[in-house]
């Protein structure tokens, strides 16, 4: 594959400056509350990436997550998760006491044990909201509860009632509550009444959590660093939007999927990936101009300076598995919104700042949607070596407008991948970056810098050059993911000493050092 033309009237042309950035998904900061928050370590965190000339902090979707932990099947596409709230922040606000959270403090700090935080945190979180109901709601940040709801009522009332049901029917999915649940715009009088104050304090937790991250922003932006978002392009099943807008999904009359998306059988899985999530009804969003989708965005960038929108294949064609299925091996490709979508898109937004997940196996057409949107893809080094010289993502074959990995959360570490690959593999990786490959790690990292494409963004496990035991997720793999977290070794070892000063030569080396601020013109904004 030969690198790809450049557009000459692209929808989308943002990106035009070299940087560089991190990859940490907050749950994995360190600290004593059993998973990384919006914390002092979250802001010793941005303390590191101004000293090391970085411009981004990368980090997976931040979506309320439910059954497997994982980031990318959330109970909502608009709301964030409760799990990443500060608690000590809490304590300083007189809604909790040091000592109701000490028992966090025992979990442990080398990993996430979900099971045990679902235990621990939810009650928690149910006090300081009865506490601050008590004390007449006062403010805890730029606004106060009430106006926080006002400005949020679009979702965050219907998304508050899909938690109060699911915690009220034992966690079961929306399509097996009785009939009085299984709408939010019909559900029965007497389950307002009796849940009102449980959708009360899933509005109060989405308050504290979204007044701690735009702190967090605030942070960011004072150190010249910007955000860049996550966002799957399919929604769980069970989540509050295909409970509020079934019709927007391929859901039977009670609600069940009636086939999902996934990915094919490929040189990776012989069964190839059976997602589970729900498929868009395409035609009734085109229907109404995109409505949901730009309300969605609308949220995203209301979040994040940049959005990543992962499997941008899926808007050219996506796989159609009908349901019953073991695996994902029966489906048919069907067509995608296409470039119809990117222009409603750039019409509400002419200031999006998108970026594409093309990784995988594309085709002509999803080369030329990616093209004709002019949003900048991604290249992952690890995919790199062991073919010739005609591999897409070798450094001689990237284009500029894109963003290159040594690694995403999805693979091993640039150490642990290295340790498993093929002889061959290894000895082409060696031979092309002319290494010895002692410190492979720091070399993909080297490789990443000296690279055209305009954003290079390093995961923190490689800066640590820590092997397969830090491996944030593997895919296909339903257990155990999403768990590893820095200790405040690490966090203290990534912010002293000369590591920091070596990443800013290497900005500087590259012409990747920040030149007045994060590369964003601000948050995106509908055009009016």
């Amino acid at each position: 594959m030969t690198p790809r033309a450049a557009n000459l009237d692209p929808l989308f042309n943002w990106l035009s400056s070299r940087s560089a950035g991190v990859l940490l998904h907050p749950t994995s900061l360190p600290g004593g509350q059993g998973i990384g928050t919006f914390d002092g370590a979250a802001l010793r965190f941005l303390e590191f990436l101004q000293a090391a000339g970085m411009t981004w902090w990368q980090v997976c979707p931040l979506g309320p997550t439910g059954y497997g932990d994982s980031p990318y099947q959330c109970f909502s596409a608009f709301a964030g998760n409760p799990y990443l709230i500060d608690l000590q922040g809490l304590v300083a606000g007189g809604l909790l006491g040091a000592d109701e959270i000490a028992p966090l403090a025992s979990l442990g700090a080398d990993s996430v044990d979900f099971g045990a935080l679902f235990r621990l945190k939810w009650p928690l979180l149910r006090r300081a909201f009865s506490r601050h109901k008590l004390a007449g709601s006062p403010a805890l940040g730029a606004e106060g509860f009430a106006e926080f709801r006002a400005a949020q009522a679009s979702w965050l009332e219907p998304y508050a009632w899909f938690r109060a049901l699911k915690d009220h029917f034992g966690g079961r999915a929306w399509w097996e509550w009785p009939q009085g649940a299984r709408s939010f715009s019909s559900l029965a009088p007497a389950l307002r009444k009796q849940l009102n104050d449980e959708a009360d304090a899933h509005q109060f937790y989405q308050y504290l959590f979204f007044a701690q991250w735009r702190r967090i922003r605030a942070e960011a932006a004072r150190r010249g660093i910007g955000i860049i978002g996550d966002i799957p392009i399919f929604v769980a099943a069970d989540s509050a939007d295909a409970w509020v807008r079934p019709g927007l999904f391929e859901l039977a009359q009670d609600g069940r999927p009636v086939a999902v998306a996934g990915v094919p059988p490929d040189y990776f899985s012989e069964d190839g990936q059976l997602w589970g999530n729900p498929l868009y009804r395409w035609e009734v969003h085109s229907a109404d101009g995109y409505a949901w989708w730009k309300e969605r965005l609308r949220a995203s960038f209301d979040m994040y300076d940049v959005v990543r929108i992962d499997h941008f294949r899926g808007f050219d064609t996506y796989w159609r598995i009908p349901l019953p299925a073991l695996n994902a091996r029966a489906g048919e490709w069907r067509q995608g919104p296409g470039l119809g979508f990117f222009r409603a898109v750039s019409s509400a937004f002419p200031d999006a700042r998108i970026i594409a997940e093309d990784l995988g196996l594309l085709t002509p057409s999803v080369e030329a949607l990616l093209r004709d949107t002019g949003l900048p893809g991604m290249a992952v080094l690890q995919f790199a070596f062991g073919g010739n010289a005609t591999n897409a993502y070798l450094p001689h074959n990237l284009r500029p407008n894109g963003v290159v990995y040594p690694g995403t959360h999805d693979n091993d570490t640039t150490l642990g991948w290295y340790a498993t690959a093929g002889a061959a593999t290894r000895d082409h990786a060696r031979r092309y970056l002319r290494v010895g490959g002692d410190e492979i790690g720091w070399d993909f990292i080297r490789a990443a810098y000296a690279a055209v494409s305009w954003i290079a963004v390093i995961p923190a496990q490689d800066l640590l050059s820590l092997g397969s035991e830090a491996r944030l997720n593997t895919p296909g793999k339903p257990e155990g993911n999403w768990r590893w977290r820095l200790s405040a070794g690490h966090l203290e070892q990534l912010a002293q000493g000369g590591m920091a000063a070596y990443l800013a030569e290497l900005a500087s080396r590259y012409g990747r050092a920040p030149s007045g601020g994060p590369v964003r013109a601000g948050k995106a904004q509908p055009k009016h």
